[in-house]
């Protein structure tokens, strides 16, 4: 028994504990306070000239705007007719319903309902407008084939026709029976990374195109092919999709021949306005090879 208690004694420091008398701690060393801050302050690097520099341009100062205007450059031939069969007293009663799919301009060769819009955006100037937007049904057809709002902002989704219309937003909640003359509100609460289809139950041939996004830097070509998108952060690289609901490049995404600016297939590219700046991309002529026709 005492050659193990030697052996333990051997081993070191070690606490004894007995009846009636208070531990006896094994001394350990004190941590030197200004040491540890001296250290401590050493292992944080502040940021040099050149770091803050860096990252004030990467989030850029200032407003900008883009514009342009999307020409067809091709031959869109005559639209196609729709079949239409049910509620015909209403649906198609004054003029047949064609497919909205391609809208070209007679006279000018605009290319309407082209989507553009920012991927991805540091900074947002304007708040989320409060005025709800129309989103309207007449005569079984959608009168916006391409419908755009912000998260957040009121949609009146309307039913101008005499009939009920079962209006369903793919990738949303939102698929309501709306009676005859009737409007429902919905506010988006979610981003779509692409235009989703809009389309009726009970009268199939109905079909447009919805997309909501957060920052409300979108737009849509209208009848004479022209887009504007105001108000865009400055100073800093924004990269651009543009979408055609005809388009034959992935997803949608509508590649067309700009080297200056690194068009590519997928319907990207990147630019960095500056402030006050008012881009404009000119014409775009969009062949017909790129929308399928």
């Amino acid at each position: 028994m005492h050659s193990r208690l030697f052996q333990l004694l051997a081993l070191g420091p070690v606490l004894v504990a007995c009846h009636g008398c208070g531990p006896q701690r094994v001394s350990a060393p004190v941590a030197d306070r200004q040491v540890a801050e001296a250290i401590r302050a050493g292992l944080v690097v502040a940021p040099t000239s050149a770091t803050a520099a860096g990252e004030a341009a990467s989030t850029g100062t200032g407003w900008a705007s883009l514009k342009g205007r999307f020409v067809f450059a091709g031959t869109p031939g005559q639209p196609k007719p729709l079949v239409v069969d049910k509620d015909t007293e209403v649906c198609g009663k004054t003029s047949k319903i064609f497919d909205q799919s391609l809208r070209v301009d007679a006279s000018s060769k605009g290319l309407a309902d082209v989507v553009v819009f920012v991927r991805k955006a540091s900074r947002v100037k304007n708040p989320v407008p409060e005025t709800p937007l129309v989103f309207d049904q007449k005569n079984c057809e959608f009168l916006a084939p391409v419908f755009v709002a912000r998260l957040g902002q009121p949609v009146e989704v309307r039913n101008s026709d005499p009939v009920g219309h079962n209006t369903n937003i793919d990738g949303t909640s939102f698929n309501q029976l709306i009676p005859a003359g009737q409007t429902t509100t919905y506010t988006p609460n979610s981003e779509m990374g692409a235009p989703k289809t809009v389309t009726c139950n009970i009268h199939p041939w109905m079909k447009a195109y919805v997309m909501f996004r957060k920052d409300g830097y979108i737009a849509v070509s209208a009848a004479d092919g022209s887009f504007s998108i105001p108000d865009l952060p400055a100073g800093e690289p924004l990269e651009f999709q543009v979408w055609h609901a005809r388009s034959t490049g992935p997803s949608g995404g509508l590649g067309l021949e700009r080297p200056d600016l690194k068009w590519n297939p997928k319907g990207r590219f990147v630019i960095t306005l500056q402030a006050d700046e008012v881009k404009d991309l000119g014409t775009l002529d969009v062949p017909g090879s790129a929308i399928g026709t």
